[in-house]
């Protein structure tokens, strides 16, 4: 049925409708706003760090499933201490690690089919797969910059991934092409879309507004034996395909090492990657083992390997994505506030890695944004920033901030350092750690200035916590809620904010 091309205009108008589906879309355009967003974050500067930290807090699915995988066996670490903020998961797992894992997440979240789960549910584990294969070659490489074959590796799969959920019917076509044994993919693809899938990948990608290096590497190979790269690009793009072509090998058996197919893979790719036999079958290993900690940190199952092999043909919905873990909050439960009924034990955890940060030489930077996000999270803030002295302006100003529209508040956010009988300069001038219940009260109403009633004017509990060091006043934290604080704030979560308080103050001090 699928032997001979459909004609010449029918494919044009396939790949028309495709790439219209794919990027004029408003959801999916916003998909590749995010990812455009994460892929340009430098992993050789503070700042992108600092970016990325921020970027993961302000989805709390996200952020989630980060610090799940932070606490797998294949990261815990050797104390067993658990990794509570985003900030020290970064420290731990790498900023690349972190920043790929993020994108794979990104793609879970847009591309989950109800419809058609069992088909994107293959091709997502062959990305996921692809970019641990990735991330493995970087590690053994000389070039600069290697880490980004994980990125590109994980774009590998994109073709057939969005295929896959928005054209259903082609990608069976195309299946059905290959497994007729007359077809590669690229060929199949070919024929039924007017593009191959990794032409598909790099003009999405370029839609996406992607860096040139990461498209170029989507650029099918020759099907010959691969040479030895001349350059860290013609590296990636070696790598990106390896990578997917491993990743279709592990989803067809559990037993990879010493196959036929394997040995065929190595012999293929084995010069121009360094690899031989035994570093092959320890790359697989590695690969396996990341799957199964990436899947768990995604609360997702493995794949059985006969779903793998009727892909396509309309399974039940099998892709079971992260969320907030409803069960526990059920379990604790919050205050009519939305604070967290267990945000002691939420503060203490925050406490304990704060204080590993300090020990393992984590910068101040990092420490002042692991305590802002602890209060945020544990205390069930909707907006929480770090405010500091800018002795240029005289002001004060918030440097950090999450949350509900956390970037026009941060702009707000500052006042004059000139003193001034308001809330603020109170806190600061007398060291006094502020926990207001009821800011409606008329008493609190008139020592807060204008500023922040017309920045923050729905704000109705919240807590300043003065940054004092000697008798120099550095700034102060501030973190509000929409809603009064009836609850108010125990002994034992006071000493723990002010411990919080007095590490950031530790870093802080000449």
């Amino acid at each position: 049925m699928f032997d001979s091309a459909p004609p010449e205009g029918t494919t044009r108008r396939v790949r028309a409708a495709l790439m219209h589906k794919v990027c004029g879309d408003e959801e999916m355009f916003a998909l590749g706003a995010s990812i455009a967003r994460v892929v340009e974050m430098a992993s050789s500067e503070d700042q992108g760090t600092h970016d990325l930290a921020y970027y993961v807090v302000s989805d709390p699915a996200l952020t989630q499933r980060i610090l799940r995988l932070s606490n797998t066996i294949q990261y815990r670490t050797a104390g067993g201490t658990p990794v509570t903020t985003i900030s020290r998961a970064i420290s731990l797992l790498g900023f690349d690690n972190v920043k790929t894992t993020a994108l794979a997440m990104l793609l879970v979240d847009a591309l989950d089919s109800s419809e058609h789960a069992g088909s994107v549910r293959m091709e997502l584990e062959a990305a996921l797969c692809a970019s641990l294969v990735g991330r493995e070659m970087a590690r053994h490489s000389f070039f600069q910059g290697a880490e980004e074959a994980a990125i590109c590796a994980l774009f590998k799969n994109l073709g057939p991934l969005l295929v896959a959920s928005h054209e259903h019917d082609r990608y069976r076509e195309i299946a059905a092409l290959v497994a007729g044994g007359k077809h590669t993919v690229g060929q199949a693809s070919q024929m039924i879309l007017g593009c191959s899938y990794d032409a598909l990948s790099q003009a999405v990608l370029t839609e996406w507004k992607i860096p040139d290096m990461i498209v170029r590497a989507q650029v099918a190979l020759a099907p010959t034996a691969v040479r030895v790269a001349a350059n860290r690009g013609e590296w990636m793009r070696q790598v990106a395909a390896f990578g997917l072509d491993v990743a279709r090998l592990l989803a067809k058996t559990h037993e990879p090492a010493g196959s036929k197919e394997a040995l065929a893979l190595l012999g293929r790719y084995g010069e121009a990657l360094d690899l031989d036999r035994a570093r092959m079958d320890e790359l697989m290993g590695a690969v396996q083992e990341g799957m199964r900690g990436l899947l768990e940190s995604m609360n997702m199952q493995a794949a059985p390997r006969s779903e793998v092999q009727e892909a396509g043909t309309g399974l039940p919905n099998v892709l079971m994505l992260a969320t907030l873990d409803a069960g526990e909050e059920e379990q604790e439960g919050t205050h009519p506030s939305g604070k967290p009924r267990n945000a002691r034990d939420l503060l203490l955890a925050g406490v304990q890695d704060v204080t590993q940060m300090r020990a393992s030489g984590s910068k101040v930077n990092d420490v002042v944004l692991a305590v802002l996000e602890t209060l945020y999270g544990a205390l069930g803030f909707r907006f929480a920033t770090v405010c500091l002295k800018d002795a240029k302006s005289s002001q004060y100003r918030a440097r950090a901030a999450l949350g509900e529209d956390s970037a026009r508040k941060q702009a707000g956010f500052a006042f004059a350092v000139a003193p001034n009988r308001d809330l603020f300069h109170l806190a600061m001038e007398n060291d006094a750690d502020l926990m207001i219940s009821d800011a409606s009260s008329p008493k609190i109403r008139d020592l807060l200035p204008e500023w922040h009633r017309r920045l923050l004017p729905d704000a109705r509990s919240f807590i300043v916590l003065p940054l004092v060091v000697g008798k120099v006043q550095l700034g102060l934290f501030y973190a509000d809620r929409t809603l009064t604080a009836e609850e108010g704030v125990p002994p034992d979560e006071t000493a723990l904010i002010k411990a919080l308080k007095g590490q950031v103050l530790a870093a802080l001090a000449p």
